[in-house]
C-alpha cells in the first residue's frame, strides 16, 4: 500500500513536470491462447515519453514473436477479430519505415528455452487516450513469428497465437 502511495505521487510530480497533472494513467490486458487458456498479462502505463508496455508470458514457443497493438478490442480465435494493427495516423508498417511505423508496432520478443518472458518496451508513440479506447476498443497480440519490420501491413509475422483486450 505504501509503495503503491510513493509511485502515485511520483507519477503526479513528473507528468506536473511536463505540463500534466494527475496520476499516469494505466490499463492492462489478459492475455489467452486460442483455447482460452490464461498465457500472460500486459501492463500499460503512461510515462513522460509514451507508454511503458510490461508484459509477461508463459507457455509459449521459444523464439522470436511479433508483439503488436491491434485496431479493436475484440479477441475471438483465431484473434483475427482484432483487426490490423493500431494505425491512427495510417503509417506504413515496421519499425524500418523511412517515416514513422504504426503506432502499434512493437519490437520483436524473445522467449526463453523455458516458454516464459518477461519484458519491457517503451512505445513512444501510443497514448492511453480516446483514440485507443474508442467505441471498438483495442488489443494486444503475440503472433508465431517474429516481425520482419518491413512487410506492410503486418511484418509477415504469421498466425496470432495470442490475444487480451486492453482495459482501463
Amino acid at each position: 500500500m505504501r509503495l503503491a502511495l510513493i509511485n502515485a505521487c511520483l507519477s503526479s510530480v513528473l507528468l506536473a513536470g511536463i505540463g500534466l497533472s494527475g496520476p499516469a494513467f494505466a490499463a492492462s490486458a489478459v492475455m489467452k491462447d486460442a483455447q482460452g487458456n490464461v498465457v500472460g498479462n500486459v501492463a500499460l502505463e503512461t510515462v513522460p515519453s509514451g507508454v511503458l508496455v510490461t508484459a509477461n508470458f508463459k507457455g509459449f514457443v521459444p523464439g522470436a514473436h511479433a508483439f503488436h497493438v491491434h485496431a479493436v478490442g475484440l479477441c475471438e480465435p483465431p484473434f483475427k477479430s482484432a483487426g490490423g494493427h493500431y494505425n491512427p495516423s495510417t503509417s506504413g508498417h515496421g519499425l524500418k519505415d523511412e517515416h514513422m511505423p504504426h503506432v502499434g508496432d512493437m519490437p520483436n520478443i524473445h522467449v526463453g528455452a523455458d516458454g516464459t518472458l518477461t519484458v519491457e518496451i517503451l512505445n513512444t508513440q501510443l497514448a492511453l487516450n480516446d483514440s485507443l479506447f474508442d467505441a471498438d476498443g483495442a488489443a494486444i497480440v503475440v503472433h508465431a513469428g517474429p516481425d520482419d519490420y518491413a512487410s506492410d501491413p503486418a511484418g509477415a509475422a504469421g498466425g496470432r497465437i495470442a490475444c487480451g483486450v486492453i482495459q482501463k
